[in-house]
């Protein structure tokens, strides 16, 4: 996958699509590459999910992280004056993280006279796996409805099939040639297919459209494990 060159990219999903997993991927690949980039935590809908969960490991990459809900600490929509920076700042680029589901993407509105004087790609991530958009009729749905309450278009389409732990790579491939379907039907490019990076070599060549390699930084509550003692440790990935 080539890493984008807009001065804001965009990322939206349904619930359990794995979009804050790609946000937080794709703006430590940029980092990596040399850029100067920030993460915007715009998911104002699931409070207990969140990328700047991972602040500690971003800011290590020297990503500045934004975020909402008076830094996350408050279940209310709160918005810091500090995110307006992004639409300034012409020389550093930003991935904004938007909430969950449609209801969740109202929020960029609010943004809409800023993003008309940028340049952004804005895309929609979908997971065969999960129910909301597991057919081509519920990805238009959700897809529709994502432009509407955000009163922006989607540029393109993110495949992100997964099913956690128990992801093989028929997966991945499955869900490669269902987004090659929807994006065909909607109209708009395949950007990449994403997976973990342990199936890297196993996906080469058997995909529509490039790779782009996943690490996992976004651990779920219940994939802790407890130790003796009533202690907790993460389980390797």
């Amino acid at each position: 996958m080539i890493l984008p060159n807009k001065q804001i990219t965009i990322i939206s999903g349904h619930y359990g699509t794995g979009k804050t997993e790609f946000a937080v991927n794709l703006v430590i690949a940029m980092a990596r590459d040399g850029r100067e980039v920030s993460l915007v935590d715009l998911d104002i809908i699931n409070p207990y999910f969140r990328s700047f969960e991972r602040r500690r490991e971003l800011e290590k990459e020297g990503i500045k992280v934004h975020v909402t809900s008076m830094d996350g600490q408050a279940d209310i929509p709160s918005l810091p004056p500090s995110i307006m920076s992004i639409f300034l700042e012409e020389d550093q680029q930003s991935i904004i993280d938007l909430g969950g589901d449609p209801a969740g993407a109202r929020v960029l509105g609010y943004y809409r006279p800023q993003l008309e004087k940028v340049d952004f790609n804005f895309w929609f991530v979908i997971n065969k796996n999960r129910p909301e958009t597991a057919t081509l009729e519920n990805v238009v749905h959700h897809f529709e409805r994502t432009q509407m309450m955000s009163q922006q278009k989607i540029t393109g389409i993110v495949n992100n099939t997964h099913l956690g732990r128990e992801t093989k790579a028929e997966d991945i491939i499955s869900g490669d040639v269902f987004a090659a379907e929807a994006a065909e039907k909607l109209g708009l490019p395949l950007i990449c297919t994403t997976g973990e990076r342990k199936f890297e070599e196993e996906l080469e060549g058997k995909l529509t459209g490039s790779f782009f390699p996943l690490d996992i930084y976004m651990i779920k509550p219940w994939e802790l494990s407890e130790k003796e003692g009533g202690q907790f440790e993460w389980l390797d990935m």
